[in-house]
């Protein structure tokens, strides 16, 4: 227009200016971001000793024989019977477990002799005495492969229920130690993680079976108790 002037920059110089300023924009909520200091991480843990509520028996037929036919048929017939009866005492959970064969071969290994096959039974229940009354009588036919006590779903549940106020307030009075000895004024909980874990005993089979071949008397057992446990990791701040 008449009367009016420009000045032209410069192609290079303005393609400069407009990546100076979406630099800045770029550069600017980097810098507001609010730097943390004083920050402290910390662990707490609260422990419980729970019994044991459950007894899994694992029970065993072994056999070998020249056809494996027949003696799939004769391991088969033996759990089914062990099952049957399994099943007629309220309380008990019965589960199939492992079964293999294998060949068996002469001395020299050129030939097969005939094949050996093992099938275990799995027993549950938190009724001790019945399972171990049950175990007694199975053992007339079957062999014991091991015993195992452990805490139920349900009881470790409650447990590590009962224990996250508890390993929440270890963690707080962990956390007002560590800020009372730093020369702070109070503190912030910047994170905060619970972790739960247990562990029980395993009983070997040398240590139940307490019985000699002609002996069926049902093996003596001792619970035992597990191990619950909740730990509380997190980052505190501390305020001066």
């Amino acid at each position: 227009m008449p009367g009016t002037s420009y000045t032209r920059l410069p192609l290079t110089r303005t393609l400069a200016l407009l990546g100076l300023s979406t630099a800045l924009l770029l550069a600017f909520p980097t810098q507001a971001d609010t730097q943390r200091y004083n920050q402290v991480s910390l662990r707490a843990e609260a422990q419980q000793a729970v019994n044991n509520d459950t007894l899994t028996v694992t029970l065993y037929a072994e056999e070998q024989h020249a056809d494996p036919a027949r003696l799939a048929e004769r391991i088969t017939q033996r759990l089914n019977k062990a099952v049957d009866r399994a099943r007629e005492v309220d309380g008990i959970q019965v589960a199939s477990g492992n079964r293999r064969s294998h060949p068996v071969y002469d001395d020299k290994r050129n030939n097969i002799t005939g094949w050996r096959e093992r099938a275990e039974l799995r027993l549950e229940s938190s009724d001790f005495a019945a399972l171990s009354s049950l175990t007694g009588e199975l053992l007339r036919d079957l062999s014991l492969s091991g015993m195992q006590f452990s805490l139920s779903a349900d009881a470790r549940q409650r447990s590590e229920e009962a224990l996250i106020g508890e390993a929440i307030d270890a963690f707080r009075q962990r956390a007002s130690l560590v800020t009372e000895k730093l020369g702070g004024s109070d503190y912030q909980i910047v994170s905060l993680n619970l972790h739960t874990q247990s562990a029980g005993p395993v009983y070997p089979r040398s240590a139940m079976l307490m019985r000699s071949e002609a002996d069926t008397t049902a093996p003596n057992m001792e619970a035992g108790e597990a191990s619950v446990s909740v730990q509380a990791d997190g980052v505190i701040e501390i305020r001066f």
